[in-house]
C-alpha cells in the first residue's frame, strides 16, 4: 500500500498515522523519506487552517501533502515549498494536517 492510500485509509476512519512520503517538492521542510506524522481535522481545525500550514488534501484529483498558501471563507490554495501552486481546494478535501517531520531522512 503507497504511504497516500495509507493515509487516506487511516485519516478517514478518524485515526492519526506515520508515513514516509516520497518526491522533493516540499524539500527543505519535509525530506524526501523522512517519517511525518498526520492527524485527522476536526471541523472547528478545518476552519481554522492559515497559510503556511501543511495539509494533506485531495486537489483536481490528486493527493498532496503540501502548504497552504492562501485561504479564503470556503477554500485553501496549496503549493509546494518551492512556490508551485497546485490549485484551489475545498476545506472539507483536507483529510489531515501535519503534526511532526523528522528533520533528516531515514535509511530504508
Amino acid at each position: 500500500m503507497s504511504w497516500s492510500a495509507l493515509a487516506r485509509a487511516e485519516l478517514s476512519a478518524g485515526r492519526s498515522v506515520s508515513v514516509r512520503p516520497r518526491g522533493n517538492s516540499m524539500q527543505p521542510l519535509i525530506k524526501s523519506g523522512a517519517s511525518v506524522c498526520l492527524q485527522p481535522l476536526t471541523d472547528a481545525e478545518t476552519d481554522a487552517l492559515a497559510v503556511g500550514d501543511i495539509v494533506f488534501v485531495k486537489v483536481k484529483g490528486r493527493w498532496y501533502l503540501h502548504r497552504v498558501s492562501a485561504v479564503d471563507k470556503r477554500r485553501v490554495q496549496i503549493a509546494n515549498a518551492r512556490g508551485r501552486v497546485n490549485g484551489w481546494a475545498q476545506r472539507r478535501a483536507v483529510l489531515g494536517i501535519l503534526v511532526d517531520a523528522q528533520a533528516k531522512r531515514q535509511k530504508s
